[in-house]
């Protein structure tokens, strides 16, 4: 079990890590974002349900909770929270009251794990984020004085059947360890909607009653919540794309004096036509196919044949599959994979190659599948 506990530590903080570096976002439009470390707030409240052997009903409590957190990625975070307000014990039984309720109040930490960002990418703008977490504090429970009361009956009309071994009077302070997820909603960059689900486990001294009969000895409590989440600065910075090049004014046209002399042989020029290949790869690949690798002979020999001539070559990605982060990937291979042919395979000068990659924001073609495509342009 414990070998197993530290596999899945090991793996998670290596997904984590990998995360962390993709903290940067490119909008379609090329505005950029890059992710910025932040404080929260969370104010949330709802139901409790504390696990016992009364109808489920009569198991239901207010609850409250405010967390003060901080991203340090967009993946990790950690929070400080405070959950608080009552817990209810019973039975299903004939001893009245059957139910009993006392108050506490559970700071505790936190670790918190963007799923969303995890498994999809960082998004400042995505609607819904998914977050778990696991975190553990101290439960201070007080105000016992129901259940003593029915301690009290219990023993007067000598009901030993009811077993409250547990009982406790005061304040007790119990450690626990919770679990649960958080999904989110995004209303604007500083507010968010949140649904919280949590799962609270203590020992067997909780509620006051002895659970021996039980496999599992410990108490639990599960919180429902809703409640807002608050952003305390700024998430990300904005960096806008360059303003076009404006164009440049035309120079004022010198008349040149008349010169008179003998008219100059008429020579004519030789146009050269630029050369275009488009040259289409696998979904989900960046190999050159065989049925593909004439189309960079074909450039080879232009380049060849023209000793001043240039090739652009821009990689895409289809924008039917994936999401940016996988497409800009394999724009980006597709485009090395046709310059090292050039320069490996045809020798052709670095000089005489610039290459771009498009991802799938750039779209050349109608046909989806058509756009997964390296395009040369030669001329």
């Amino acid at each position: 079990m414990k070998r197993m506990k530290t596999i899945l530590a090991g793996a998670l903080l290596m997904l984590s890590s990998t995360a962390m570096a993709q903290a940067t976002y490119e909008a379609a439009d090329g505005t950029k974002y890059e992710f910025q470390k932040h404080m929260f707030l969370n104010l949330e409240g709802g139901a409790q349900y504390t696990l016992g052997e009364a109808k489920f009903k009569d198991l239901i409590s207010p609850n409250v909770q405010l967390g003060l957190g901080y991203q340090f990625s967009p993946v990790f975070g950690a929070r400080l929270q405070a959950n608080a307000w009552q817990s209810k014990g019973g039975w299903q039984a004939d001893v009245t009251p059957g139910d009993y309720k006392w108050k506490y109040v559970a700071p505790g930490l936190d670790f918190m794990f963007n799923l969303s960002n995890l498994f999809c990418g960082w998004n400042p703008n995505r609607v819904f984020n998914l977050t778990a977490f696991l975190g553990g504090g101290a439960n201070i429970a007080f105000d016992n004085d129901e259940v003593n009361t029915i301690a009290s009956r219990i023993k007067n009309e000598s009901l030993s059947k009811y077993n409250l071994e547990y009982l406790w009077d005061g304040t007790k302070v119990s450690p626990f360890g919770r679990a649960g997820l958080e999904a989110a909603f995004r209303l604007s960059d500083a507010v968010a909607l949140t649904l919280e689900g949590n799962a609270n486990i203590l020992g067997d001294k909780y509620n006051s009653k002895n659970h021996s009969g039980k496999k599992l000895k410990a108490d639990w409590y599960f919180n429902a919540l809703i409640g807002l989440k608050i952003n305390l600065g700024k998430t990300y910075n904005k960096i806008l794309p360059p303003p076009p090049a404006p164009e440049p004014e035309p120079e004022p046209v010198v008349e040149p004096e008349p010169v008179v002399e003998q008219p100059a042989p008429v020579v004519e020029e030789v146009k050269i036509e630029p050369l275009r290949r488009d040259i289409f790869f696998v979904i989900n690949k960046t190999i050159i196919r065989d049925t593909e690798e004439q189309k960079v002979k074909d450039v080879a020999d232009y380049l060849a044949k023209y000793p001043n001539a240039k090739v652009q070559v821009t990689g895409y990605a289809d924008a039917g599959t994936g999401n940016d982060k996988i497409n800009d990937r394999l724009a980006a291979g597709r485009a090395d994979a046709v310059v090292k042919a050039l320069k490996e395979k045809y020798g052709v000068a670095e000089s005489r190659i610039s290459y771009d990659s498009k991802g799938s924001r750039v779209q050349p073609f109608a046909e989806n599948d058509l756009n997964r495509v390296t395009i040369c342009i030669a001329e």
